[in-house]
């Protein structure tokens, strides 16, 4: 029987272009060039009207980013909420208007839950700090303070930001006294305050129907709705 034996040499570890044996240019070792070319634009422009823009351009890119501050709007809407506790020997002050009853509202001021609901009302709208934080309730400065300085104070800052009212829309929720009797009085001190028509002032009242404390008389609580038009 026949063997047969076959023979392999090594491959080499390194190929080389020999002058005798010209390798395919398939095999010819290619150099390979990498460029990264990368362009950014940044153009920053203000306006006098204190809005601001920022904008970054890439040119691999189509997407821009912008960053504005707010926009002076047509309108605005805020809403106020406050609360208070009831306890005999307080006055009850409501729109600024002293309410005969038998007990007033406790709180580091007079207590006027309304007016206080609107301050927070035209304060929201504005984005502002809400009135704890403009008037704190620890500063012994606003112990007993009138309301009327609140309100007077978010007026001037509404009109400072060049807005008035358009429409005031407030309810009042409390089991006792009833309020029919002083409504009138108390749209006609708002009207003043506000510097505004009391035919855009709107003033609802609602019992709780003898539920929780509203309803036991032993705690008062309002809600506002205001609307601010540009002048």
């Amino acid at each position: 029987m026949a063997s047969f034996f076959y023979t392999c040499s090594p491959l080499p570890t390194k190929i080389t272009n020999n002058p005798l044996f010209p390798l395919p240019s398939s095999l010819k070792p290619r150099t390979l060039s990498l460029r990264t070319t990368t362009t950014t634009t940044l153009s920053v422009s203000a306006t006098a009207s204190t809005s601001s823009s920022v904008e970054v351009n890439d040119s691999s890119s189509s997407t821009a980013v912008r960053s504005s501050k707010s926009k002076s709007l047509p309108f605005r809407v805020g809403h106020g909420f406050d609360l208070h506790r009831l306890e005999p020997g307080y006055p009850l002050i409501i729109g600024g208007i002293n309410i005969p009853h038998d007990r007033g509202c406790e709180a580091h001021s007079d207590g006027d839950v309304l007016l206080h609901c609107i301050v927070d009302a035209i304060l929201g709208a504005l984005g502002l700090p809400d009135i704890g934080m403009i008037f704190p309730d620890n500063d012994p400065k606003w112990k007993g303070a009138p309301s009327s300085v609140f309100i007077k104070e978010a007026v001037r800052l509404m009109h400072e930001a060049g807005y008035e009212i358009g429409n005031l829309d407030a309810t009042l929720i409390l089991q006792r006294p009833k309020l029919s009797p002083h409504k009138d009085a108390i749209k006609a001190n708002l009207s003043e305050l506000l510097g505004t028509d009391s035919s855009v002032l709107n003033l609802k009242a609602k019992t709780h129907e003898k539920v929780d404390s509203l309803g036991e008389n032993r705690s008062i609580a309002a809600h506002t709705v205001v609307l601010l038009m540009k002048k």
